[in-house]
């Protein structure tokens, strides 16, 4: 039992033990679905402006797992990799991913520079997964590039290795766009080694490029070991909408996590224009709850 929860069972017994049974408390206290998580860049300006109690608030929802989005040189959300640590430990939430950005030679921690202390650091929170979130314009003109960006998923799956973690790569819509005629995508599940790097599948994103996600899985079996969940509303802009109120049939897409091999998976909603984003993510979790996951 951590210290918050045992602190409130006792609360509970000194202001009417005889009331309120502190064993049932205690049960939903840290009942959680343990196989629903989340991406915190959702709520990241709510982490922002208080980190611990967007934190508490996801817990108390029902999400059991959390992927960060918020590393930045040796810190997460701002503070030390030990209080944050401290944080989620006492708020019985595990932080099994995160994303980072490229790194540059101008100072910045990442997959090219640095990284074997970005993934002691990931390590020490308890991560398994490490990846990269983005491609910013200028690293991806050219299938060259794409190239490139393979080479250092490769050279950072290696790395990544030695700390006992898995790297990834999260695609959005513009990994399909054909240049030259090839799908870059392609050069990254191709060029990659499986043994070092794997693929976290946003079926948002995959939607958005015409692409068929449960063929991407068939075609390229045990690759996605991570997957986003979000929605699309019905509509011409194809807009961010809350799970299970869109067009994507997760019941379907469920039904293939065996042949992706699919381990955690984690709801993230780029943009809330229906809800604030706390709210939000309840609907989504409530949703989720109800398919056969």
């Amino acid at each position: 039992m951590n210290r918050r929860i045992f602190l409130e069972v006792g609360s509970t017994m000194i202001a009417g033990s005889f009331v309120v049974d502190p064993l049932s408390l205690f049960d939903k206290a840290v009942k959680k679905n343990k196989k629903i998580g989340l991406q915190l860049y959702t709520v990241r300006n709510e982490m922002s402006e208080d980190a611990e109690g967007t934190l508490k608030r996801i817990g108390d929802i029902g999400y059991a797992f959390i992927e960060n989005a918020g590393y930045s040189n040796g810190k997460f959300y701002g503070k030390t990799k030990e209080a944050f640590k401290s944080i989620i430990n006492d708020l019985n939430l595990k932080m099994v991913s995160g994303h980072i950005g490229l790194g540059s030679d101008t100072g910045e921690m990442g997959l090219t520079h640095q990284f074997k202390e970005v993934c002691e650091d990931a390590k020490y929170v308890g991560q398994k997964y490490i990846g990269t979130g983005w491609l910013a314009m200028e690293k991806r003109k050219t299938i060259d590039d794409y190239k490139r960006f393979a080479d250092h998923l490769n050279k950072g799956g290696s790395i990544a290795k030695q700390y006992g973690l898995k790297l990834f790569h999260h695609n959005h819509d513009f990994e399909f766009a054909k240049l030259n005629g090839i799908v870059p995508y392609e050069i990254l599940l191709n060029e990659t080694d499986k043994n070092l790097v794997t693929f976290e599948l946003d079926h948002y994103w995959t939607k958005k490029a015409g692409i068929d996600s449960i063929k991407l899985m068939k075609d390229h079996p045990g690759r996605f070991s991570l997957w986003h969940i979000k929605d699309m509303d019905n509509s011409e802009k194809q807009s961010f909408t809350e799970v299970g109120t869109g067009i994507i049939d997760y019941s379907k897409v469920f039904k293939e996590k065996s042949i992706s091999k699919m381990e955690y998976f984690f709801v993230e909603q780029d943009s809330c224009v229906n809800y604030p984003p706390l709210k939000s993510i309840e609907i989504s979790f409530n949703n989720l709850k109800k398919l056969k996951l």
